[in-house]
């Protein structure tokens, strides 16, 4: 099967609070997440947000933010978050269950007023989940729902 879409960055989050370091791979590990990222461990593992969904943001917004001001792990594009709690989603190596929506917080207004509400329909924010599987994870794998 071809891939359906494509991982187009990924960052890790080296302490709360603190700038996304993007990087060209990541080691992802079953039921942890993501090697060196601060929420390791933690029951979100993994948050996944949409290149689409940023494109579609109005011109004052998107000339504004830098993408990882968002704050998720994984960028992706086509492949549509919406709605697809409980399903899988497979990245490069490895598949991710999707728990939930990521819910946009008013630390999206820090980076830019009006940011929070824009991202508020239709999962804009984003989804998170857990790894399912151990492996590396590189910027260019296909992305693909699992049946």
């Amino acid at each position: 099967m071809p891939d359906a879409g494509r991982l187009e960055a990924i960052w890790i989050k080296p302490a709360r609070r603190e700038a996304m370091d993007p990087v060209e791979k990541a080691s992802a590990v079953a039921g942890r997440g993501l090697v060196g990222n601060a929420d390791f461990g933690a029951e979100r593992q993994i948050t996944i947000v949409e290149r689409e969904v940023f494109e579609a943001l109005p011109t004052q917004i998107r000339e504004v933010i830098d993408l990882s001001a968002r704050r998720a792990n994984f960028m992706i594009s086509g492949i549509q978050l919406a709605n697809t709690r409980d399903r899988v989603i497979q990245i490069g190596p490895c598949r991710i269950r999707i728990r939930g929506e990521t819910k946009p917080c008013h630390r999206m207004d820090e980076v830019c007023p009006g940011l929070q509400d824009a991202l508020k329909p239709d999962w804009g924010g984003g989804a998170w989940g857990d790894v399912l599987d151990d492996g590396e994870i590189r910027v260019g794998d296909g992305v693909n729902w699992v049946d």
